[in-house]
């Protein structure tokens, strides 16, 4: 179960998202994304080039809403030369954008508005993560936590099922050792935090950024395979 911290608070990325790359690394996190919205691209250039230096896998999600919009955020992924671009639903944009999918987990299901939520069945989101595969995506990116009208493990059951042999991202409000555990048991295989890292919620009882991190890589170890 990889963990993703995102340098991201409220879906913004954080102005000194620079500054934490170096102490987050030096933990042991080696999966770290952003999102285009918050800070210059200068600032995420230089984001980049230190989780480079890290070896780190460096992620983009986007959260535009509009067709242009999601278009300028893809061809930004492909710019900063980013792994891998989560989000987004219009796969023909993101192939013109980035030529080959593989490195691109879009959204499955109707989201909508900023902070992003979801819209969709579980049948939704399997059709929509097989389509995702068969255009070549790499997996999907499932705002599970974020559901408007599905039971969030249902929809992740279902995404594991339509991803079938690709990978598996859950995003959005994930901020406990309960939702990790349940997420890897519906057959998750990573997923995102951030404001709960940089608001303290994961592990209420710290107050260090160290603190909450650690306790989230402590989760991924406890967590159980999938079910079934």
């Amino acid at each position: 179960m990889d963990f993703i911290f995102m340098l991201t608070r409220q879906d913004r990325t954080i102005e000194d998202a620079e500054d934490v790359v170096d102490s987050v690394c030096e933990l042991g996190v080696r999966h770290i994304g952003f999102k285009d919205i918050g800070v210059p691209r200068e600032t995420l250039q230089k984001v980049v080039g230190r989780l480079r230096a890290h070896g780190a896998t460096c992620y983009l999600e986007v959260v535009s809403t509009t067709s242009d919009a999601v278009a300028a955020s893809l061809e930004t992924g492909a710019a900063l030369g980013v792994d891998r671009i989560l989000g987004g639903t219009d796969l023909a944009a993101a192939e013109q954008a980035l030529g080959r999918l593989d490195g691109y987990f879009p959204f499955p299901g109707r989201p909508s508005g900023h902070p992003t939520r979801l819209g969709g069945t579980p049948e939704q989101i399997e059709r929509d993560a097989r389509a995702a595969r068969a255009r070549g995506c790499g997996g999907v990116d499932l705002l599970a936590y974020r559901a408007t009208e599905a039971d969030p493990l249902e929809l992740v059951r279902a995404a594991r099922r339509g991803v079938d042999g690709g990978r598996l991202i859950v995003a959005g409000s994930v901020h406990s050792a309960q939702q990790i555990h349940a997420l890897a048991a519906a057959g998750a295989d990573a997923f995102t935090i951030g404001s709960a890292v940089f608001d303290g919620t994961f592990s209420p009882t710290k107050g260090s950024l160290r603190g909450q991190i650690l306790d989230i890589l402590e989760a991924c170890d406890r967590a159980p395979a999938m079910a079934g």
